[in-house]
C-alpha cells in the first residue's frame, strides 16, 4: 500500500552501536554502505525504516507517549506499508533500498517500554532493514515510493 503523498517523516544516525540516535534534516546513502555518518556500515542491515502510522498505532495500544526515536530506525516513513516487502526497492528521494526483511525487536525496547518488544514483533511492526542500491542525499519531506517489482 501506498498512500499518494507517502513522505519521509524523519531521519536520524547513530553515532556508535548502542550509542544516541541524532536526527538530522538529511543523509547521505551510500550504495553498499548505508547512511554515511551512521554506526553500522555495510552488511545487510545498512538501513532501518520505520513506518509513522505503525509507530502510533503501538504508542496508543500501549498508553504510551515515545518519541520513535526510541525505536532505533533511521527513517520515520508515512504513507508506506512495510508488511511482507522482502526484495522490493524502496525509492526514498534521490535514494534507493532494497528490502531485506522485517526488523527485530531487541531487548531494548522492553528496557525502553515493557511490552513494547512484544508489541512490536508481528507483521513487521518494528520496521523493515535494507541495503542500499542507489544513493544520494535525502532529506525530510521528500517523497517515498515503491518501485515497480523487476
Amino acid at each position: 500500500m501506498l498512500a499518494p503523498d507517502a513522505s519521509l517523516v524523519a531521519i536520524w544516525l547513530k553515532r556508535f552501536k548502542g550509542g544516541p540516535m541524532d536526527a538530522v534534516p538529511e543523509a547521505l546513502f551510500e550504495p553498499g554502505k548505508g547512511l554515511a555518518g551512521n554506526a553500522n556500515q555495510g552488511g545487510r542491515r545498512q538501513v532501518t525504516i520505520l513506518d509513522a502510522a505503525v509507530w502510533e498505532a503501538v504508542m496508543a495500544e500501549l498508553g504510551a507517549r515515545l518519541s520513535p526515536a526510541a525505536r532505533r530506525a533511521n527513517l520515520l516513513v508515512r504513507g508506506v506499508a512495510l508488511p511482507r516487502t522482502t526484495g522490493r526497492v524502496l525509492q526514498v528521494g534521490a535514494a534507493q533500498v532494497r528490502i531485506l526483511g522485517p526488523t527485530q525487536p531487541c531487548n531494548l525496547m522492553e528496557e525502553t517500554l515493557p511490552g513494547l518488544e512484544a508489541a512490536l514483533r508481528p507483521d513487521w511492526r518494528g520496521g523493515a532493514f535494507g541495503e542500499v542500491i542507489v544513493g544520494g542525499v535525502v532529506r525530510i519531506g521528500d517523497p517515498v515510493r515503491w518501485l515497480p517489482p523487476s
